[in-house]
């Protein structure tokens, strides 16, 4: 045993792997043991944050909406992130299959129809159930789906991507601020910054994964009959750990690879399913109308504070949104930049920023469009937006109940959750791998299953003693650490350009610091 614990103490950086599983181990403790008191205090805070620092919120997204943007088409572009005649280490299918996969995917099979039904509703302004809302309610969901969230993924990914390929400096958040702190990076400062990611990857995953598995068991019992209990979830969530854990040792180029590739043609095929099979005129005239509302809204929604609303949807939706995907950029940014070593940043900024949006959008469209038709032009409503109220997992099945050959595709898109939180889990263990081991790729097979079945065990913990109210209480936790690290975004962003300018005077590539 001893002998073990040395082997593992040499591949990790100890002191961050003992913070992260002190907080780890408090944190499912306190939501485990006391998730009514918990929900309380983590409410608090959120609601602290939204109430006075939303603004904050609001204007850093803002920012680094128009930092990408610039980038893309600026002269920085050409530079590659890796040696100057190196190329992509995968496809560009298999690489964009990969971030997808990693990005949002779950989200779009929970929230592609939840989201617009909610919005159309009870809408930020004016009456619920009404044209207006139906064309406002898919804008809504852009916003919060579109360029903004996936801004936040550039800013993080190509970050680590340049300072990682370019200066081979550790594939960790701490290199970002070599200009600044030096050799002081691998000290206490830079301990703190991979803790924090490391916190909000494992709660990430953990919440996800534990309030995903519900959607799960709600397909398997639209399908199968299987019962609705905790216990059946913890099942679930058993044999998904065990699966992922699989694809963690086969390792990137062999089983979170082709899962992803699965991932993307099962979403195409589903996507293209509505498409034929929904009122397709109606859907493709939504998309279009929809993105041009979008263009036309864009920087009113990107300031929208709401100064002088009197509803709290603003906070519920678009604050709670941008500290959810802050807090779950360190997974994804470390992610991202590892499988992107050979683009240069144009390729990068475009397959990680526009690519994705023009998919998520069509997703919408498609999904969210279908059930928003079914609702809103069927004599009596559909019930698509009565069990959404009931509950969000049944929003999925509820539209493709209505629709030929039902159980093919709800099958199929049950499936794709399943194969979706696997490659979420897969490419979460190699980010906290990465995390705890100094940004090594070659840590032993052992430590990667580590991380894996932690994530399960967490999630399963919480639902087994706490359930949903856990779960969700330590979600609401995870999301307050987006506040710290939108200020340690805007310090990268500064980085990010203070080292392209540097590197583009400069001949030869040399650390742009002293």
């Amino acid at each position: 045993m001893i002998d073990w614990l040395k082997a593992f103490f040499k591949t990790v950086n100890a002191p961050v792997f003992t913070g992260a599983a002190v907080i780890v181990v408090s944190f499912v403790l306190y939501g485990a043991a006391l998730p009514e008191n918990a929900a309380q205090t983590f409410d608090a805070i959120h609601d602290f944050i939204t109430e006075y620092l939303g603004w904050f919120y609001i204007l850093a997204v803002t920012f680094f909406v128009g930092f990408v943007l610039w980038l893309l088409f600026s002269r920085y572009g050409s530079i590659r992130l890796g040696d100057v005649d190196e190329r992509p280490e995968f496809s560009f299918f298999a690489w964009f299959a990969m971030l997808f996969s990693a990005g949002m995917g779950i989200g779009l099979l929970f929230w592609g129809i939840a989201e617009p039904i909610l919005h159309y509703q009870n809408p930020p302004r004016g009456e619920g159930g009404t044209l207006e809302a139906l064309d406002q309610a898919m804008v809504l969901t852009f916003f919060h789906w579109g360029l903004h969230s996936w801004a936040i993924y550039v800013v993080m990914g190509l970050s680590l991507a340049y300072f990682s390929f370019r200066y081979r400096l550790p594939m960790t958040i701490r290199s970002i601020f070599y200009p600044q702190l030096g050799d002081r990076i691998y000290g206490p400062i830079g301990h703190t910054i991979d803790i924090l990611a490391i916190f909000g990857t494992i709660f990430g995953l953990a919440t996800s994964l534990g309030l995903g598995v519900m959607q799960f068991n709600t397909g398997l019992n639209v399908l199968f009959g299987m019962p609705v209990s905790v216990w059946h979830q913890v099942g679930l969530i058993a044999a998904i750990t065990s699966i992922a854990v699989l694809s963690v040792v086969s390792g990137l180029h062999k089983g979170l690879k082709w899962l992803s590739i699965f991932n993307l043609v099962l979403a195409l095929t589903l996507m293209l399913f509505l498409l034929i099979s929904g009122p397709t005129l109606f859907n493709i005239r939504l998309l279009i109308d929809s993105s041009g509302h979008y263009l036309q809204q864009f920087l009113h929604l990107s300031l929208w504070t709401d100064a002088v609303g009197e509803s709290e949807w603003h906070k519920e939706w678009t604050i709670f949104y941008w500290g959810w995907w802050i807090a779950w950029s360190p997974f994804v940014g470390i992610f991202i930049a590892r499988v992107s070593r050979g683009r240069t940043i144009r390729e990068f900024v475009g397959g990680v920023l526009l690519m994705p949006v023009l998919f998520v959008f069509a997703w919408m469209a498609m999904f969210g469009g279908t059930a928003l038709h079914l609702e809103h032009f069927t004599a009596g409503g559909a019930g698509i937006a009565q069990a959404v109220a009931e509950d969000e997992t049944l929003a999925l099945y509820m539209t493709l109940q209505q629709l030929p050959l039902e159980f093919l595709f709800s099958l199929l898109a049950t499936i794709l959750i399943a194969t979706y939180f696997i490659t979420s889990s897969d490419s979460g263990t190699h980010v906290v791998d990465a995390l705890v081991s100094r940004g090594s790729k070659r840590s032993p097979t052992r430590q990667r299953v580590i991380w894996g079945i932690t994530e399960g065990a967490v999630a399963a913990t919480l639902l087994i003693v706490g359930g949903e109210q856990a779960l969700r209480s330590l979600q609401t936790g995870s999301i307050a650490a987006g506040l710290p690290f939108t200020v340690i975004l805007l310090f990268i962003s500064y980085n990010l350009y203070r080292a392209l300018r540097r590197e583009y005077r400069v001949e030869g590539v040399q650390p742009p610091w002293p």
